[in-house]
């Protein structure tokens, strides 16, 4: 499998970004619930704050902002997803523990093979995520 970007298309990160009305619960929800980091951030630019949180490296990273006035979001269907595909299933269950905790359950997916492998909880927003558990996907 090719690991390195096409030379038609030479990419210096990729930012995933969509708004919300609840900028400190997703914060809540992706840094202290999922365990990723704050990677940046910034106030007032015209009328947006916002927030990057990041995955490894920082290459790749989520961006959330909230408007002055208001940002409504809804998840457009239960199966627009964003996955985490991890090999370490005592880590998804922490996760999905510490989520828990936190109020947020696992829900059933749209797409009966999330739920084969991995659970799938909705942010404050409803959108989902799926922690997909890597060990035995190539047997499927």
């Amino acid at each position: 499998m090719e690991r390195n970007w096409p030379n038609e298309m030479k990419v210096a990160q990729i930012r995933v970004a969509r708004p919300t009305d609840q900028l400190d619960k997703i914060v809540e929800f992706y840094c202290r619930g999922l365990g990723l980091k704050k990677i940046g951030s910034f106030e007032g630019h015209r009328g947006y704050t916002g927030v990057m949180i990041g995955l490894p490296g920082f290459d790749y990273h989520l961006e959330f902002t909230q408007h002055i006035d208001g940002s409504p979001c809804p998840a457009p269907t239960n199966d627009n997803l964003l996955v985490f595909y991890m090999p370490d299933r005592k880590q998804i269950e922490e996760i999905t523990d510490r989520l828990k905790s936190m109020g947020y359950d696992t829900v059933r997916p749209e797409n009966g093979y999330w739920g084969e492998l991995g659970v799938t909880i909705e942010d404050p927003d409803g959108w989902r995520i799926v922690l997909m558990n890597t060990s035995g996907i190539n047997d499927k």
